[in-house]
């Protein structure tokens, strides 16, 4: 499923959704050198990546060394790291950087869909803080599952769950567009947030809990318990940020094609 635009209106700009898009989107071109058809630069991913390693280990630091990533302090490593960014200020650059151009689209498109109602719900200065603490607890929720884990995490995706649990107790009878793909077609349903929202939810527990019964080891990949632990982050406290929220629901207006 991907959605496409849901039918809840705003009553005034998403002035903080559309900065934190356009921070996104520098971020990647301009901060890590990331282009179209090519990915960022891995040095610079790795320090400004969040690294779980570094989180939990004050004051040790990760480097690339033989196109690997090593870490002070690892059994076998020896030798220092060159001076990397504070392990602190990786946990809110790494939000804000992503792995591609698709991995940068999908994240915004889901952030424009549903942070501009979640956003005119609390107000431009308690959404600031409401998505940046989503983040913030998504990364601390990857971390615990491997504490020693040297792959970086980056991405809006953690924050933007955040913004999805909120939605989805705020609107739960708003509707959104959404095309589903089957094999090589693909067809345009209007359907409950409750359920586009609750389905992703439900396949990143799958394969959340997947991962930890089969881990793969070694490269990086999706962290589905930064999702999970952002989409729990916005249900249990959208009550305390948002201020407002509109009963508004339409009959469907999309055909099927």
């Amino acid at each position: 499923m991907f959605p496409l635009k849901d039918n809840i209106p705003t009553d005034r700009t998403a002035y903080v959704t559309i900065a934190f898009i356009v921070i996104n989107v520098i971020a990647y071109f301009l901060l890590q050198r990331g282009g179209i058809l090519s990915g960022p630069d891995d040095q610079i991913v790795v320090d400004y990546g969040a690294i779980p390693y570094e989180i939990t280990h004050p004051g040790k630091e990760c480097a690339i060394a033989a196109e690997q990533i090593a870490c002070e302090g690892q059994p076998g490593v020896q030798g220092t790291a060159p001076d990397q960014p504070p392990a602190i200020l990786t946990v809110f650059t790494s939000m804000f950087m992503h792995g591609s151009i698709l991995h940068l689209g999908g994240n915004m498109l889901f952030l424009w869909i549903f942070g501009n109602n979640v956003e005119d719900s609390m107000g431009h200065v308690k959404f600031t803080a409401f998505y940046l603490l989503g983040g913030i607890t998504a990364l601390l929720a990857q971390t615990v599952i491997d504490l020693d884990a040297a792959v970086p995490t980056i991405g809006a995706s953690g924050a933007v769950a955040a913004v999805l649990g909120g939605y989805i107790l705020l609107y739960p009878r708003a509707r959104v567009v959404t095309i589903i793909f089957i094999v090589f077609f693909f067809t345009i349903l209007e359907l409950p947030a409750m359920l586009v929202l609750g389905l992703w939810f439900l396949l990143q527990l799958f394969y959340g809990v997947a991962e930890t019964a089969t881990p793969a080891g070694g490269g990086g990949g999706v962290a589905y318990f930064a999702h999970i632990g952002g989409f729990v982050f916005g249900l249990l406290l959208i009550k305390f940020f948002a201020s407002r929220k509109k009963d508004y629901t339409v009959p469907p207006k999309y055909p099927v094609y």
